[in-house]
C-alpha cells in the first residue's frame, strides 16, 4: 500500500493528463454528430470545401475545376500533403475533424515535452509534471482548427533547428536525419500562417549568432534554404498560383484597414494583452501576469547580484522580446506607409496579411509558462514546485473550460448540458442538423439532381458544397477578381438597400452569396431564422448567364413569382431544424 501511494505521488501528473484526454474522447465519442463545433470559419469554409472535395475525387486532380463559385481552380484549396488534410481524403468529414482535433493536442504535448527534454537534459526527469501539463494546455489551445496543428507544432521546429545549432563536431550521418526533419516540417505547418515568420525569424537568427558568435552559422543558414524548399514542395499548390497564375484574385482589392500610427501602436498593444482572432490561446487571464511578475522577479535577481550580462541569454526574456515585436509587426500592419512598402517592394505579397506573424504568440506565451515552472522546479523547495504545479494546472483548466472561439469542448458540454437540464434545444446546431445530409440527400434524389448550378439563400453555401452540389456562391479568400465584379453585377439590387452588407461584400468579397435587401444576416446559423424580408432582390439577366438552375431557400422567396422562378417543393427532415424551399430557373 506504501508503494501504491508513493507512485501515485510521484505520477499524479499522469492521472491529470490521462483524465483530460479521456473526458475529451469520451465527450466527442459519445455525442458524435450532435456535437457543437465551431461554425465561423470552419464548417461553413474549410470542412465544407474538403468534404467537396472528396465528394468529386478531387483531392489529388491536377489542372482542373472544384464546383464552389462556379468552378474554382482545385490549387485554390489548400494541399493534399498536409497532416491534417489527408484524414479528409480518406475519411467521413466529422471523423476527419476529430482526427484532427486530436492530433492537434498531441503534437502540443508531444512538441513541447520532446522540446523541454532536450533543452532541460538530465533535470527533465524532476520537471516533467509541470512541463507535460504546460504541454497538454498547448495542445488544447482553441485556435483555427484547419491549422491547429501548424500552430501546436512549432516547438517541433525549434527543437530541429537548435539540433542543428548544436551539433557543431557532428558527422554527416547524424546532421542529415535533422535536415530531413526540417524539410518534412511544412507537412505539420501552413506557410502563410506560420511558415514565413519561422523562416523571417530564423533569418534573423542567422544574423543574431553570426555576430554573437563571430562566426557564420552555416547549418542555420543551410536550414532555412531546405525549410523553404520544404514548404514549396509540401505546398507545391499555393506556390503555384503565387509565383506562376496571371490570374487577378481578390486579394489586391480588399480594403485593407488603415490605422494612424498611434491606432497601430494602440492594436500592437491590444495584441499583446489580449489574443489576436483564430489565435484564441487564453493568456491573458493567468500566462500573462504570471510571466510579468516572473520577469520582474528575475530581472531584479539579475540586476542585484550584478549579473546583467545575463539577462539578454535568459530565454524568458528573449522569448519576451519576441512576443513584443511579434505584436508590433502586427499593429504596424494597419499602418499604411509600412504595409505599402512592404506591397511596393515585394509586390507577390500584396494582400499577405504579415500581422500573422501574431500567430506565433501563442506557442511563445506558453513556452513562457513552461520555463517559468522549470524555474521554480529548479529552486528545489516544495512551496515553488506547488506554485509551478497550479499554474499549469491552472492554464489547463483555462484553457479547456474557458468560452474562447473554437472551444468545441465547452460548447458541446454547455449546450448539451442545456439540453439535458432545460429539456429544451438551444438556439445554436449541432454538427448533423447544420448539414442536415438526410435533408439534402432527399432533395438531390427527388430532383434527379445531376450536377447542376446552385445558390443558397438563407444559409451558408457551405452546406450545398458540403452536400456534394455545384455551388455558383461559397466562401473563399482568394478567387477571380472577374468572377467578384460578376457577383457585385448579380447581387446590386439587394446591395442597394444593404449598406452594410454592400461595405462588408465590396471591401472583403470572401462571402459570395445572395444577401438580404434590408441590411440583415441571411446565413445566419440559427434553429430559428429572425430576418423579415423575404423579398430576393437580384439580377436575373446575370444569374442565368452563370447556368444556375436552382435556388434553394431556407425561407420562402416573396417574390419568386415576379422573379420567374418556379417552386419545384419544399422539403423538410424530423432530424434538421431546415425548411427548404426548392426554386427552379
Amino acid at each position: 500500500m506504501k508503494k501504491t501511494k508513493t507512485n501515485f505521488k510521484e505520477h499524479w501528473f499522469y492521472y491529470i493528463i490521462i483524465a483530460v484526454l479521456a473526458a475529451q474522447a469520451l465527450l466527442f465519442l459519445i455525442f458524435r454528430g450532435s456535437s457543437y463545433i465551431q461554425v465561423h470559419d470552419n464548417l461553413d469554409l474549410f470542412v465544407a470545401h474538403f468534404a467537396a472535395l472528396k465528394y468529386h475525387g478531387l483531392w489529388f486532380a491536377q489542372n482542373t475545376d472544384v464546383p464552389i463559385l462556379h468552378g474554382v481552380p482545385r490549387d485554390f484549396f489548400g494541399t493534399e500533403f498536409s497532416l491534417y488534410n489527408l484524414p479528409f481524403v480518406f475519411l467521413p468529414p466529422l471523423a476527419a475533424y476529430l482526427t484532427g482535433y486530436t492530433l492537434k493536442i498531441f503534437m502540443g504535448l508531444f512538441s513541447i515535452r520532446l522540446l523541454a527534454k532536450d533543452v532541460l537534459q538530465k533535470d527533465y526527469e524532476q520537471c516533467k509534471a509541470p512541463v507535460l501539463l504546460c504541454g497538454l494546455a498547448y495542445g488544447l489551445i482553441p485556435v483555427f482548427p484547419a491549422y491547429g496543428i501548424a500552430f501546436t507544432s512549432i516547438p517541433l521546429i525549434i527543437f530541429l533547428l537548435r539540433r542543428l545549432y548544436i551539433s557543431k563536431d557532428s558527422g554527416i550521418k547524424k546532421i542529415l536525419p535533422l535536415y530531413f526533419g526540417v524539410f518534412c516540417y511544412p507537412f505539420v505547418s501552413y506557410f502563410s500562417y506560420h511558415g514565413f515568420f519561422i523562416l523571417a525569424w530564423v533569418c534573423i537568427a542567422v544574423i543574431v549568432l553570426w555576430i554573437r558568435d563571430k562566426r557564420f552559422p552555416v547549418k542555420i543558414f543551410l536550414s532555412v534554404i531546405v525549410l523553404s524548399l520544404g514548404y514549396v514542395c509540401f505546398e507545391y499548390r499555393l506556390f503555384k498560383e503565387m509565383l506562376f497564375s496571371d490570374t487577378v484574385t481578390i486579394r489586391g482589392s480588399m480594403v485593407h484597414d488603415s490605422l494612424s500610427l498611434g491606432g497601430a501602436l494602440k492594436a500592437a498593444v491590444t495584441a499583446f494583452l489580449n489574443p489576436a482572432f483564430h489565435e484564441q490561446d487564453d493568456h491573458s487571464f493567468l500566462i500573462l501576469p504570471v510571466t510579468l511578475i516572473a520577469l520582474f522577479i528575475v530581472n531584479v535577481r539579475y540586476i542585484r547580484s550584478k549579473k546583467k550580462d545575463q539577462i539578454l541569454k535568459d530565454p524568458l526574456n528573449i522569448i519576451f522580446i519576441m512576443i513584443l515585436i511579434n505584436s508590433l509587426i502586427y499593429g504596424l500592419y494597419f499602418y499604411r506607409p509600412v504595409y505599402g512598402l512592404v506591397e511596393k517592394l515585394i509586390p507577390q505579397l500584396e494582400g499577405f496579411n504579415f500581422g500573422r506573424t501574431s500567430f506565433l504568440n501563442p506557442c511563445l506565451w506558453y513556452l513562457e509558462l513552461t520555463i517559468i515552472c522549470v524555474k521554480l522546479y529548479r529552486f528545489n523547495k516544495l512551496h515553488s514546485r506547488r506554485w509551478a504545479d497550479f499554474a499549469a494546472c491552472a492554464a489547463l483548466l483555462i484553457t479547456m473550460l474557458f468560452p474562447q472561439m473554437y472551444n468545441d469542448f465547452y460548447y458541446t458540454l454547455y449546450n448539451q448540458a442545456y439540453r439535458l437540464i432545460k429539456n429544451k434545444e438551444t438556439t445554436y446546431l449541432d454538427y448533423d442538423e447544420f448539414f442536415s445530409e438526410e435533408l439534402f440527400d432527399n432533395i438531390k434524389n427527388d430532383l434527379g439532381y445531376n450536377g447542376e448550378w446552385c445558390a443558397a439563400f438563407g444559409f451558408h453555401p457551405g452546406i450545398l458544397d458540403y452536400n456534394g452540389f455545384s455551388t455558383i456562391d461559397g466562401y473563399l479568400g482568394m478567387y477571380s477578381q472577374e468572377y467578384k465584379d460578376t457577383w457585385s453585377r448579380l447581387i446590386a439590387p439587394a446591395l442597394a438597400g444593404s449598406p452594410s452588407m454592400a461595405q462588408y461584400y465590396n471591401e472583403w468579397g470572401a462571402r459570395v452569396c445572395l444577401y438580404s435587401a434590408s441590411d440583415e444576416n441571411t446565413y445566419e446559423p440559427l434553429r430559428n431564422v429572425a430576418f423579415t424580408d423575404h423579398r430576393l432582390l437580384i439580377d436575373m439577366s446575370i444569374l442565368r448567364s452563370l447556368d444556375c438552375r436552382y435556388i434553394l431557400s431556407r425561407v420562402e422567396i416573396s417574390n419568386s413569382e415576379e422573379l420567374g422562378l418556379k417552386t419545384s417543393g419544399v422539403y423538410t427532415d424530423p432530424g434538421s431544424p431546415y425548411t427548404i424551399f426548392v426554386y427552379t430557373l
